[in-house]
């Protein structure tokens, strides 16, 4: 799920290597995210440049405790960190952080 940090200006996401969005994010890093409304009566989207963070291969490592920050910040705390770090290693998950350079949308009813 897309998370906005409106402390930082951040925009974070969970993703997966080996994805098409991920090698696409390695090769030209500019990024944009649509989200829209359940009866997509309205949209925004953010524009800017993804860092992205990972695969990590420690669960303690820090790409892992990047995820983990990620986490905390969009939904609370998790009840097994121990389950959610090895996932986040078995799953070659990354972390693409954007700042919002731009951002637009419509609410259209």
């Amino acid at each position: 799920m897309p998370f906005y940090d409106p402390e930082t200006g951040l925009l974070h996401v969970s993703m997966t290597e080996g994805r098409a969005k991920t090698a696409n994010l390695r090769r030209d890093p500019r990024a944009t995210l649509e989200v829209t409304s359940a009866d997509g009566a309205s949209w925004a989207t953010a524009e800017g440049t993804a860092t992205l963070i990972g695969p990590g291969t420690d669960p303690h490592g820090p790409e892992v405790e990047a995820l983990v920050r990620y986490y905390r910040r969009a939904a609370g705390e998790h009840p097994d960190w121990d389950e959610y770090r090895a996932a986040m290693v078995s799953d070659r998950r990354v972390l693409m952080t954007m700042p919002v350079d731009h951002v637009y949308g419509a609410k259209l009813r």
